[in-house]
């Protein structure tokens, strides 16, 4: 390979896109495999080969035509890791229905937003998970819900949504029941499924995930068939995916790892998919890789740690194990040394990207020495593009650092209704401006060095200050507050709220982390929280967060 004289890398690849969709790739799937296994649910004591899964996948898709949904509607889905959450996936591709990813920890004020921002005709929920109660803070939004017939909601805070769909057995007032829209479909409308196939497109918008952005409010990253479609499939030849692996796919679905990385990944390498828990629990990860013989394991940092230290890690057999992946964080040398020696992961890989790039633009190679898989995020993908430019947007030569851009297929459409952060995010020659501070050497690896945006990643969770700012400021106690990342042993970073309260006013961290309950992402809610008089600013005007961290260190 050529040295590099300036830090442009392209992934140059004689390997060919998947040139469909994903309901297209789906049926090819179950066409080439019908009797391997496709899905596995531990939690659900569920086994379904590809053609059981097509079964589920199209009653579900002719059943939300029944129902009157059309193609290029948005239904989100708000639910934690589970057989649905995939049946839900194929089948609203199929039908051409924009899916919407609702976080499972998301909160009253964030569903409000998540489901107005993008129009949801539909939503498909579950009943609870861990401390969500879903269909009470649903019921908390929309109270018509307890008088409506089902696929009537008329809601005044809600006023697209017409169709609640819940994953549970039980009748509720205003709602069906997943099983029930499955029985919907008739020959008609499976008839029509096959119209729709005909007419879609692999550039027609098919997801939209949220990302929250650096003025508060959480956008639509809005992504195509051929955006994740393809991610998948070249990150699965990354690791060298065929049909013979099994995947334990503990990461949340809600999020590209899971519903990209996981599924889709698999899907187009004919490869099982198996989810150990609702949520992730060590235990049961470590389980489902032995009873499984999972051959490749995802998940962040934080989480190989939590599987390391479980206390009964000695006694599984993981064995099967050969590769994975690793992504969401940076991680510690002698982790990912473990990982290899001690759970046979001796492919692991590691992964870079973000939610507007589909997600993946960076993955180490199965056969990287470990420390460039530590010490970088590997080269570029098949088919990407990446530069690294300075303030002035010149590249820069290799080593140097500055902001890392994408282009190529898999950047997405744009942020849904919000023409004008689209702009700010990706400019007239396509590139998406990641705000990552970046190096390429000369061999093309990639070390991701810092964020020009004010980011703070807790346990894989990407938290930006704004959103939660914009939040505290509701509090009536509170004039000013400022939310910084420090640093954390398990999660990599811990936010840490520093408060200048109203003149006159007194509060405890108790009761800010109180107000924050039940309203935000778990993960949002500041586990240090510090009241000030003043911030440390410049001569500008301008608060100086980097000084604020390096006070905080000691907490």
């Amino acid at each position: 390979m050529t040295a590099l004289t300036r830090s442009y890398v392209h992934g140059a690849s004689s390997q060919p896109f998947l040139d469909t969709t994903i309901g297209d790739q789906f049926d090819h799937t179950v066409a080439r495999y019908p009797e391997r296994e496709a899905l596995v649910v531990c939690h659900q004591d569920l086994r379904w080969t590809y053609a059981e899964l097509k079964e589920q996948v199209d009653r579900l898709a002719a059943g939300l035509l029944a129902l009157g949904l059309q193609p290029g509607e948005r239904i989100g889905i708000w639910a934690p890791n589970n057989a649905e959450w995939m049946v839900t996936q194929y089948a609203t591709a199929k039908a051409g229905l924009i899916l919407v990813n609702i976080n499972p920890a998301y909160r009253i004020a964030e569903l409000e937003y998540a489901v107005n921002k993008v129009g949801c005709r539909a939503l498909i929920t579950a009943t609870t998970f861990k401390s969500s109660d879903y269909l009470a803070m649903l019921r908390a939004l929309a109270p018509e819900l307890d008088t409506a017939s089902p696929g009537a909601l008329r809601s005044e805070k809600l006023p697209t949504l017409e169709f609640v769909i819940h994953v549970g057995e039980a009748e509720e007032p205003g709602m069906y029941r997943f099983a029930d829209v499955q029985a919907m479909g008739t020959a008609d409308h499976l008839s029509k499924l096959e119209q729709i196939a005909a007419r879609l497109q692999f550039d027609d918008a098919i997801n939209i995930q949220f990302t929250s952005g650096t003025t508060g409010a959480p956008k639509g990253a809005t992504l195509t068939h051929h955006n994740i479609l393809n991610n998948g499939y070249f990150i699965g030849g990354t690791m060298q995916l065929t049909e013979e692996d099994r995947v334990c796919v503990p990461v949340p679905l809600y999020h590209c790892f899971g519903m990209v990385i996981g599924n889709l990944a698999c899907l187009t390498h004919g490869a099982t998919v198996v989810y150990p828990s609702e949520g992730f629990e060590p235990g049961a990860v470590l389980q489902a890789v032995q009873k499984e013989r999972c051959t490749a394991l995802y998940g962040v940092p934080t989480m190989f740690i939590a599987e390391l230290e479980h206390p009964d890690f000695d006694s599984f057999d993981l064995s099967s194990l050969r590769t994975g992946i690793m992504a969401g964080s940076p991680c510690p040398i002698e982790v990912m040394r473990r990982v290899v020696d001690e759970m046979n992961m001796a492919g692991v890989t590691i992964a870079y990207g973000m939610t507007e790039t589909s997600p993946g633009s960076f993955q180490t190679a199965l056969d990287d020495p470990l420390e460039r898989r530590v010490g970088t995020v590997g080269r570029a993908l098949p088919h990407v593009e990446v530069k690294i430019i300075d303030e002035e947007g010149r590249i820069v030569p290799p080593g140097v650092r500055g902001e890392l851009c994408t282009r190529g297929y898999l950047v997405m459409q744009g942020y849904w209704d919000d023409d004008e952060r689209t702009a700010e995010a990706v400019d007239r020659a396509g590139w998406m401006h990641t705000g990552d501070l970046a190096t390429i050497d000369e061999e093309g690896y990639c070390k991701i060095v810092g964020r020009i945006k004010d980011m703070i990643i807790r346990g894989g969770e990407n938290v930006y200050p704004r959103e939660v700012e914009e939040f505290l400021y509701g509090h009536p106690k509170i004039e000013d507050v400022q939310i910084i990342g420090v640093p954390d042993p398990k999660y990599g970073e811990q936010l840490c709220a520093w408060i200048k309260l109203r003149e006159g006013d007194s509060a405890t961290a108790e009761e800010i982390q109180a107000f924050c309950k039940d309203q935000i992402a778990h993960f949002k809610v500041p586990h240090y929280i510090q009241f000030v008089d003043a911030f440390p600013m410049t001569v500008t005007g301008k608060v100086q967060k980097f000084l604020m961290r390096d006070r905080a260190g000691a907490l």
